[in-house]
């Protein structure tokens, strides 16, 4: 390839530069270019780059003192090969950027400096094609994000088990909570009968893991949505809030670090802080000043003060 006067041949360089790419997985550098294709000058080689990073089908890289391009996800170039325009391509490239925490329209407008109407004409074009999808989220019910198609949208945006439809299961939580500690106490009283007169061994024997309460409180079938060992270590966090349980944590012989949870008696009763919304709430450790989940934004908590 002497000569690229043609639209043509600058597409199959580019299809030559691709197919390079994914032979190297770690990156292609300019002497790499260079001793695939000595054919092709520096002007030529530079123009198939430059239009392979503006359709975002290439990732640049620099390291030490030479450029480095490596191949985008594979899944991602095809899907942007099926857009129009150079316009739909930044879109859901962008889009693409914001992963499953999504992103909202009005960030989409700034980053590809579209207008409104322009812009919302895109993305019906884009969902239609099944590219991208709109999901709600539980701190903007009224407001949509955008995420690739085949995403599922991270806790922060669902709220997790703790949600349904963008409301709060209180009760919900409330019910797991009374489960866990029940399970809890079992495990003290079990100990005390089987090691009476033994309080070291009793005491060690009093605590659970959280793997342990995750089995007990899927058995009993008390949720419709699958929890995790992360579900019902957040559960047994409130518990510790409240003063009503005790955590620790051991090593088994590899070195894997594993939590224990044992039910304490409060030494003193709840105070007001602890009757608060926030005293059973699940994500409180998410929750921050202009965070997704803030104290100012929580309609727990307006709803409390109004009460």
């Amino acid at each position: 390839m002497n000569n690229i006067d043609s639209d043509f041949s600058l597409v199959d360089l580019e299809k030559k530069i691709l197919t390079l790419c994914q032979s190297h997985p770690k990156g292609l550098t300019d002497s790499i270019l260079q001793d695939e294709m000595p054919n092709v000058n520096v002007e030529q080689r530079v123009s198939a780059l430059n239009r392979l990073l503006s359709a975002g089908n290439l990732d640049l890289f620099k390291s030490d003192s030479q450029l480095i391009y490596k191949l985008k996800d594979p899944d991602l170039v095809s899907k942007n090969a099926i857009c129009e325009n150079t316009q739909e391509k930044l879109v859901y490239q962008v889009i693409g950027d914001a992963g499953n925490k999504g992103i909202w329209s009005r960030d989409i407008r700034l980053k590809c400096n579209l207008q409104m109407t322009q812009l919302n004409k895109i993305l019906r074009n884009l969902e239609s094609k099944k590219l991208i999808k709109a999901v709600k989220s539980v701190t903007a019910s009224k407001k949509k994000l955008y995420m690739l198609f085949n995403l599922d949208p991270d806790i922060s945006v669902t709220g997790g088990a703790w949600y349904s439809d963008q409301d709060f299961e209180s009760e919900f939580v409330e019910v797991l909570n009374q489960q866990c500690y029940r399970c809890l106490v079992q495990k003290v009283e079990e100990s005390l009968n089987l090691c009476v007169n033994q309080p070291r061994i009793s005491l060690n024997n009093s605590f659970a893991s959280s793997e342990e309460v995750w089995k007990i409180i899927t058995n009993l079938k008390i949720s419709k949505v699958t929890l995790t060992v992360t579900d019902i270590e957040t559960i047994l966090n409130t518990l510790i809030y409240d003063g009503k349980a005790e955590m620790k944590i051991e090593s088994d012989p590899d070195g894997q670090e594993f939590k224990l949870y044992r039910a304490v008696k409060p030494i003193i009763d709840a105070s007001g802080l602890e009757k608060t919304p926030c005293g059973i709430c699940p994500v409180i450790d998410q929750c921050y000043e202009n965070g997704a989940i803030s104290p100012a934004t929580c309609i727990y908590m307006k709803e409390w003060l109004e009460s």
